[in-house]
């Protein structure tokens, strides 16, 4: 008897059939993430530049209370949120697996921890102290609405879940934003520049909620970032680059809040 296996082309994708299928993945996993997230940003950007009164003197909060009053409720919804939040990480994982390679493939594992966590650490120092700076000027100048990067209630797990917090922001977005759609574009014929510029939009787009300082400040990381990420062909540094900036604005917000003139409270 014979067997059918269907024709030639679908096991075999042509060259233009691959480049769509590359190009509908590219699409789909970042509908599900950061790209969904650049969208909402503009929404809410324009409808802060729309009310009345400067971006200063409105606030984005970040990290807040989802069950105000109920500790163990909002705990759990706390690490739901970031537990769901890493899943178009692994979802990543699973694409790289299929095409014959991992997370390895963009550097984001264990190979190189003391190259990973020594260069991080310098590019936490360098950016963190000019970025402070940038958002104080911009929001200064009515650029940059006041971010409020915590405001969660002062119970024992408030510090853990920042951490894991600024440590699920990095992930998310080094792996997605640098390592696996740079791979992408590569792939779909893109030109370096054309890919670097791409990424570094997408990276201030979803911080537009923050105002136009926002945007133009994490642009300008996503240029620096991408420019790193193919010197050293790791996202690992970056990985701990961005946890490092991250647990300085939530714990370090956290510490100082009310306490320290120069710092804008909501």
């Amino acid at each position: 008897m014979q067997v059918k296996t269907g024709p030639v082309a679908d096991i075999f994708p042509s060259e233009g059939r691959a480049r769509r299928i590359l190009r509908d993945e590219t699409l789909l996993v970042l509908g599900l993430s950061l790209g969904a997230s650049g969208v909402s940003a503009l929404i809410s950007f324009i409808g802060s530049v729309t009310k009345p009164g400067g971006l200063k003197d409105q606030a984005a909060t970040l990290n807040a209370s989802a069950a105000p009053g109920r500790p163990w409720l909002d705990l759990a919804w706390q690490l739901f949120g970031i537990a769901t939040a890493l899943v178009p990480v692994a979802l990543v994982a699973h694409l790289l697996f299929r095409e014959g390679g991992s997370l390895r493939t963009i550097g984001f594992d264990r190979r190189r921890p003391g190259f990973d966590l020594t260069r991080g650490a310098v590019i936490a120092a360098v950016i963190g102290s000019t970025g402070i700076a940038f958002y104080l000027a911009a929001r200064g100048l009515g650029f940059n609405l006041t971010v409020v990067p915590e405001a969660l209630p002062g119970v024992w797990w408030k510090y853990p879940v920042l951490v894991l917090s600024a440590v699920q922001n990095a992930v998310l977005e080094e792996v997605i934003v640098v390592g696996y759609l740079l791979r992408r574009l590569g792939q779909l014929g893109w030109t370096p520049g054309t890919a670097l510029l791409a990424s570094s939009v997408l990276r201030g787009s979803y911080h537009l909620y923050q105002g136009i300082g926002g945007f133009l400040g994490n642009l300008a990381m996503g240029l620096v970032f991408v420019f790193l990420y193919r010197r050293w062909g790791r996202v690992g540094p970056l990985v701990v680059a961005h946890s490092l900036l991250d647990i300085g604005a939530f714990v370090g917000y956290a510490l100082l809040a009310g306490k320290v003139g120069w710092l804008p409270t909501a």
